[in-house]
């Protein structure tokens, strides 16, 4: 009996210690909007594209509207960014990520978006509902809604 306690416990420790740590992702998620915000400010199309996901089901709720896929979306972006000033600014110390699985992950944030003219900017209040998945390319945006935030008026 005490050998096959023994062996029992030498089992589990060499299967425990085999077993993959997996990180956990809401950091990894949160980098990702990062970088999507870094794009956006650089006027970087070609970097907001390589963050989306290639998916047909790719959405962007944006003023109400869907837009479909990631090249629409990214479209609609450069009619935005013809403005002389945009400018997002998340507020990232008030954001919340979600782990919904080791591979998709939701992110909730409110941001200002500056738009408009140089000498006078409208200054945008929004909610910003993100989700995210990690895919054989890391980690990609498979969803954006956004709404106006209210609790800013």
């Amino acid at each position: 009996m005490k050998k096959l306690g023994f062996s029992l416990l030498v089992l589990l420790s060499v299967v425990w210690m085999q077993t993959p740590v997996v990180a956990d992702p809401r950091d990894d998620i949160v980098q990702l909007y990062k970088r999507f915000v870094d794009a956006q400010n650089a006027h970087d199309l070609t970097a907001v594209r390589g963050l989306l996901s290639d998916s047909p089901d790719f959405l962007w709720v944006s003023d109400g509207r869907p837009v479909w896929g990631a090249d629409a979306t990214v479209s609609r972006m450069s009619g935005f960014q013809q403005s002389a000033i945009w400018r997002v600014v998340p507020a990232l110390d008030r954001s919340r990520a979600v782990v919904l699985s080791d591979d998709v992950g939701f992110l909730h944030l409110p941001l200002v978006l500056m738009i408009g003219s140089t000498d006078a900017p409208d200054r945008l209040p929004f909610l910003v509902e993100m989700v995210a998945r990690r895919g054989a390319n890391g980690w990609k945006i498979e969803a954006l809604l956004t709404t106006n935030d209210k609790s800013q008026q």
